[in-house]
């Protein structure tokens, strides 16, 4: 059994204190252990951020992109081989796990634009002689909390961007499927990453809220569950950090009287079955407006729920792997479990599923329920799992509400033919990330991505436009060269034009 290590400093070290075991859920069996940063093992960490960081900030933005455009290269000779080590944490398919890698590529291709995005804004003649300017300067240390869900991806929306912008970055990933995390980040140093502008420490909640408490760690990005998100926030801003932590979702689809409901039934089967559920954008709801829809829809997702192809994620041809972990597989069973109990109609159960060669594995099968109401906890809490609640209503107008009242605004859709009705859900309805006939609308690099309400904590968005705002500091400059043989008098009023 190997030890995987942390990434200090360019170099693979360990701690010689606690381990947590990292399983393949196809099998059910432990395959590694990752050590847990002790405190002493962070400030390593910090000290070769702070050691680093004047050299990097210092290093001009096109010479950080080329380290990026060197990066991607590596990321894309090394799919196979990183998509490998997500589905053996993980347990997400070959396939899906290639896709992760693919839309975190997307984040530091946007990252090798780093002349563009961090050029500042110029102003000729604001007063008498008078010019101002502002510029986009690095806050230094700053450090990202990932989860288990895109071990790729996630961390790729945060230290590509936040180095590019002259920061030095301390990642502390899942330590449920750390393997793809620090391979990724072998592969930056690779492509030419100085010594200490990127480190990456495994750990548990103290080595979280040592990050926290650092004080030379000037920001935290966070992906998450909304208690832990919440968490991070309130501590790390009563300590004067910047934060973006984003938290749970539960994500609505809308399907009206004239959707094309082939196509909708096909895209909610991606959308809510896709890597077990386990996606913050998961749409684990679907709206019905009226009961001839939601008939409809159920007709035609009851076959293809039960024939969901699912084994070890490591297979090729599947649409679902395990969840990742026999407590995460035992905490869905319980939420449907408890939707039967609450009086909601589990349609297909997915529970009690055995993969031949694979007794051992976390596996559940799809599940569906129907007839959901707004006061069942299957409704109103993230399940984080391949279920989807059938909810019915008579308008637009009544589903809307339903989402808007909702404590999580993170993503949702609408499946219709009707341009005035996407308009008005669109401009409508509560929630951050919105698609029209698109399930999971998940921005492009160059947009950000984060919901309202309860889904994010903190005014900026990841990734984009929003993420280069996060990571640097704007300083105004107003500067004058005033003309040699002129001579100005005091002035005592506050100055004008």
């Amino acid at each position: 059994m190997s030890l995987i290590q942390h990434l200090i400093n360019g170099e693979l070290v360990n701690d010689s204190g606690r381990s947590a075991d990292v399983y393949n859920p196809s099998t059910g069996q432990v395959i590694h252990q990752v050590p847990l940063a002790s405190r002493e093992t962070i400030q390593q960490a910090i000290d070769a951020a702070k050691a680093a960081f004047p050299a990097w900030r210092n290093t001009p933005p096109a010479k950080r992109a080329q380290v990026m455009f060197r990066f991607k290269q590596l990321l894309e000779q090394n799919e196979a081989r990183i998509s490998q080590l997500i589905s053996e944490e993980h347990g997400k398919t070959l396939e899906d796990a290639a896709g992760e890698l693919k839309r975190g590529i997307e984040n530091v291709e946007y990252a090798c634009s780093a002349p563009e995005i961090l050029k500042g804004e110029y102003s000729r003649n604001v007063g008498p002689n008078i010019d101002a300017w502002s510029d986009f300067q690095p806050l230094g240390v700053v450090a990202g909390i990932t989860p288990f869900n895109f071990p790729a991806m996630v961390p790729l929306w945060m230290y590509p961007l936040a180095i590019v912008c002259g920061n030095c970055f301390i990642l502390k990933p899942s330590e449920r499927d750390p393997s793809s995390t620090l391979l990724i980040a072998q592969l930056l140093q690779e492509a030419g990453l100085p010594k200490g502008v990127l480190s990456v420490v495994h750990g548990d909640k103290g080595a979280v809220d040592a990050l926290i408490e650092a004080p030379e760690v000037k920001a935290l990005s966070f992906v998450g569950s909304t208690p832990i998100a919440e968490y991070i926030y309130s501590e790390a801003t009563k300590r004067g950090k910047r934060v973006q932590a984003l938290g749970g979702a539960k994500n609505h689809a809308v399907l009206m009287p004239d959707a094309d409901l082939d196509n909708a039934v096909s895209a909610l089967m991606g959308a809510a079955y896709g890597s077990c559920g386990e996606r913050c954008m998961a749409i684990s709801v679907a709206v019905c407006v009226g009961d001839q829809v939601a008939d409809a829809l159920i007709a035609k997702l009851v076959r293809q729920v039960k024939a969901l192809k699912i084994g070890a994620g490591t297979s090729c041809g599947l649409d679902m792997g395990p969840l990742v972990t026999g407590q995460a597989r035992d905490k869905v069973s319980g939420y449907i479990e408890d939707g039967v109990s609450s009086g909601a109609k589990l349609v297909v159960d997915g529970r009690g599923l055995s993969v031949a060669g694979h007794e051992e594995g976390f596996f559940l099968g799809g599940s569906l329920f129907d007839h959901v109401t707004p006061e069942m906890r299957i409704y109103k809490e993230e399940i984080f799992g391949p279920v989807l609640c059938v909810v019915r209503v008579a308008s637009l107008e009544a589903a809307m509400q339903l989402i808007n009242d909702h404590e999580y605004g993170n993503g949702t859709c609408i499946f219709t033919r009707d341009g005035e009705a996407a308009r008005l859900f669109c401009d409508e309805i509560e929630v951050g990330m919105v698609g029209v006939n698109v399930p999971l609308p998940v921005p492009v690099a160059y947009h950000s991505f984060g919901g309202w309400k309860r889904s994010l904590f903190g005014d900026l968005h990841a990734y984009g436009p929003d993420g280069v705002r996060f990571y640097t500091r704007r300083k105004a400059i107003t500067q004058r060269w005033p003309q040699r043989a002129s001579h100005e008098a005091s002035q005592f009023a506050f100055p004008s034009l």
